[in-house]
């Protein structure tokens, strides 16, 4: 009988054609370490780099495909439904292998220049990358916390990677136990959500919900309410934000955009997934509470911004009150909101990783005081004008992708009937501006005292910055084509 048992049992199915980006990164993750590992001299900066290139336009490649086929044929899953192959999924999975070569072309130069070990960093970079995706893409949130821990544990490392500064190894360290902190928040939150509906998979908790009325609920409002704050660490909404800013001041500036786009861009992931794909169905108990954290969020990140005067720290508020555009989308809790939010953190990925490009090239050993961009417009005017349009865009001046997709999140919170928080946008959005303009009125101004001398800038850095501005203006001045590509993800996400 026990072998009769043992024969008859069947694994879950496993489509390995949607898990292929994930294997692809990861196998290039192996194969820079094997041969960092039996070279007998030390791998070259450039052969890890093309590398990890290599591996993420491979990988887009692939998800390019995957789209196609949930177009055509609608979502699907994998793994005992713990994976989810949608139009959801997919657009992250692209939003991050974009992400993921910037970086790395970003990284290229600042690495020899920083003496921070190349195989290393790559292969973190690239373990980091597929955890994103994980998140972005599971069904359960047991895979959910998997990924998460992937792409932490990842951030931690390359955060103190810089082991000559002191600044750097504070910060990582500061990063893991706030981190540690809000996954513990997290957990707890999982555990409850299995107490209360009997399983952890997202499409067995929104069946549960939908057929079940509880008599008493307190045990799943302390389930959502803990998986909110353990995400809201992770995007860095005030109240929860407090590594943020010396965390990012810290972090080697190739790490910080990196942070700063796909690890908010992730954490949003899994809070969309949860909260529209789980809990729909209770969305007017969680909603009012994600309204209060956006307004929260949009008043703190942009009033501590314009207190700083490191440019660094500037952008880590800055980032802040993007999290509250985001949660405002959050809080709708309609097609167009989520829309809204997809389209807004795809935007802001370029725009934030073309900023920290420049900020990188700027860099004295990552020493980022204000007045060193004094005079930038005369001595560096090609890269000054990038900047300029980079934080224009962020701060939602028309014709940059920035305007449309504040303009998107407002509308959606008008639709919905929020005006005291569309209003909030709005005057947060004008009080952020100051903190931009500040950096641009610097860079135009000459300092005869203190006048900007900017290294060498690299060929890679360069690329970089001329990408990120060339996609921020075309989505501000023909955004339709992104707005569909969101708009098209959004119901698969719904239906799950």
């Amino acid at each position: 009988m026990a072998t009769q048992s043992v024969l008859a049992f069947v694994g879950p199915s496993v489509n390995w054609w949607a898990l292929l980006p994930q294997m692809i990164l990861l196998g290039a993750a192996l194969l820079i370490m094997l041969v960092s590992a039996l070279a007998p001299k030390q791998t070259s900066t450039p052969f890890v780099t093309v590398t990890t290139m290599c591996a993420a336009i491979t990988s887009y490649i692939v998800a390019t495909g995957l789209w196609n086929d949930v177009q055509r044929d609608g979502p699907s899953s994998s793994i005992a439904s713990a994976f989810g192959i949608d139009g959801f999924s997919i657009f992250f999975t692209m939003l991050i292998l974009v992400a993921l070569a910037a970086t790395a072309l970003l990284s290229h130069g600042y690495l020899d220049k920083e003496g921070i070990d190349a195989p290393e960093f790559h292969a973190l970079l690239l373990c980091s990358a597929a955890g994103a995706i994980v998140m972005a893409s599971a069904n359960d949130l047991v895979v959910m916390f998997i990924g998460l821990e992937a792409l932490s544990i990842g951030l931690y490392v390359m955060i103190a990677m810089h082991d000559r500064r002191q600044e750097a190894r504070e910060s990582a360290i500061k990063y893991f136990v706030l981190g540690a902190f809000s996954s513990a928040f997290l957990l707890y939150g999982i555990a409850l959500t299995y107490g209360a509906t009997g399983s952890t998979n997202l499409i067995h908790i929104r069946d549960y919900l939908g057929a079940v009325v509880f008599r008493d609920q307190h045990l799943l409002m302390a389930a959502m309410a803990l998986l909110l704050v353990g995400l809201s660490f992770k995007v860095a909404a005030a109240p929860f934000h407090f590594w943020a800013p010396d965390v990012y001041q810290g972090a080697p500036s190739p790490v910080t955009g990196w942070m700063a786009s796909v690890a908010k861009a992730a954490g949003f992931a899994a809070l969309l997934r949860i909260f529209f794909a789980a809990f729909a169905s209770h969305r007017i108990d969680w909603t009012p509470i994600v309204s209060v954290l956006a307004a929260v969020t949009l008043v703190v990140g942009a009033v501590m911004a314009i207190l700083q005067n490191d440019v660094k720290r500037m952008l880590a508020f800055s980032s802040v009150s993007h999290a509250g555009y985001v949660l405002i989308a959050v809080q709708a809790a309609t097609d167009q909101g989520t829309a809204a939010a997809l389209f807004y953190l795809f935007t802001y990925t370029f725009m934030v990783l073309g900023t920290f490009a420049v900020v990188g090239a700027m860099g004295r050993d990552d020493d980022h005081p204000l007045a060193n961009y004094a005079g930038l417009g005369r001595s560096r005017p090609v890269l000054a004008i990038g900047f300029t349009i980079l934080l224009l865009a962020q701060a939602g001046i028309p014709t940059t992708s920035g305007f449309v997709a504040k303009f998107q999140v407002i509308a959606a919170a008008v639709n919905n009937k929020n005006y005291v928080l569309a209003g909030l946008a709005m005057i947060t959005a004008v009080v952020g501006a100051f903190m931009y303009l500040r950096i641009v009125m610097a860079m135009y101004v000459d300092n005869e005292e203190q006048k900007s001398s900017v290294p060498s800038w690299h060929w890679s850095t360069k690329v970089v910055v001329i990408a990120m501005v060339g996609f921020t203006l075309l989505a501000g001045l023909v955004p339709q084509f992104l707005i569909e590509f969101a708009e098209d993800a959004v119901p698969i996400l719904i239906r799950g």
